[in-house]
């Protein structure tokens, strides 16, 4: 007996890394891997209606082939959505990582005090929930209730509207780059103190200033989190949804296909149409899935260049 214990003793415990694995598993096959093949079969489906609709049988779910993503890529409303987008998010990724970049910086330097407050106060923006975050800027952004346009009437300057045209993009740019530049900042800034202070005191018997050191050894040992944090960004922009879904009720520059993510949802809910819905789901998570990919890979071969100098 005590030999047979001692033989599948070794086996036991190769194999409790795998049990403790076994709830991550079946969570993400249940929440996470299921919903998206049950879109993607959706999505080859379409409902077909004879006569007025009506009565049993009338509606039927039938085999649609790629007729959904064919009509999915010629829709315009849904190219115009990422048009929008993609504008969007030439504003709001440079601004946000650079400010969390800079932010870091300075938290990081040694003439700066108050570093723990000063670093809460930052990232405090990030732990208020998008749409809390959006109806407080909506409510700013508001001519007729905000403070700002009372200050700048009681002032004489012009009151410009941020809720209409151009300058749309700008506000709902705005209230990304307030709300995701704390939590870039801290991956930035764990990272800077992760650099070893033997490096600083070397560069300081250089004769390099603080500016050089931030430039030339702080900078380019960072670029891991730089990289990292502009992988989550591009992700967060390709799926922008909250912000201009609640200010669209205070202005009407804001459609309801405002962004790809609006249009799929419209056409889910909206129009009752969830297998052209599937369809384009499916598109933007395929898109963010090889610009991912692909900004990864260009990223991995980067560092290996600089590795093998």
């Amino acid at each position: 007996m005590t030999s047979t214990t001692a033989r599948r003793r070794p086996y036991g415990v190769k194999g409790a890394p795998y049990a403790f694995l076994i709830p991550a598993i079946a969570l993400f096959l249940l929440f996470f891997a299921l919903p998206i093949g049950y879109a993607v079969h959706l999505s080859f489906r379409k409902v077909e209606v004879s006569g007025l609709g009506l009565g049993a049988g009338a509606r039927e779910e039938v085999w649609a082939g790629l007729q959904n993503y064919t009509d999915a890529l010629t829709d315009g409303e849904l190219l115009d959505g990422a048009l929008r987008v993609l504008g969007y998010g030439c504003v709001v990724v440079p601004v946000m990582l650079g400010l969390a970049l800079l932010f870091a910086l300075m938290l990081d330097s040694e003439k700066v005090r108050f570093t723990p407050v000063t670093r809460l106060a930052i990232f405090l923006p990030y732990a208020i929930p998008g749409v809390v975050a959006a109806l407080l800027w909506g409510f700013l952004y508001l001519p007729d209730v905000s403070p700002f346009y009372f200050v700048l009437d009681r002032l004489g300057l012009p009151q410009p509207d941020l809720l209409d045209g151009g300058p749309l993009y700008l506000a709902l740019a705005n209230i990304a780059v307030w709300g995701g530049t704390g939590f870039n900042m801290i991956v930035i800034y764990t990272s800077l103190r992760a650099i070893p202070a033997e490096v600083y005191e070397a560069a300081k018997l250089d004769g390099a200033s603080p500016l050089q050191i931030a430039l030339r050894i702080k900078i380019p040992m960072v670029v891991p989190s730089l990289v990292l944090t502009f992988f989550f960004s591009i992700i967060a922009t390709l799926q922008v949804f909250n912000e201009p879904t609640t200010l669209k009720p205070l202005t009407n520059s804001v459609s309801t296909t405002w962004s790809p993510l609006m249009k799929v949802y419209q056409d889910a809910f909206g129009k009752g149409d969830i297998h052209a819905a599937a369809a384009q789901a499916a598109i933007i998570a395929l898109v963010t899935l090889v610009l991912s990919f692909g900004f990864l890979r260009a990223a991995n071969r980067r560092n290996k260049q600089e590795a093998a100098r």
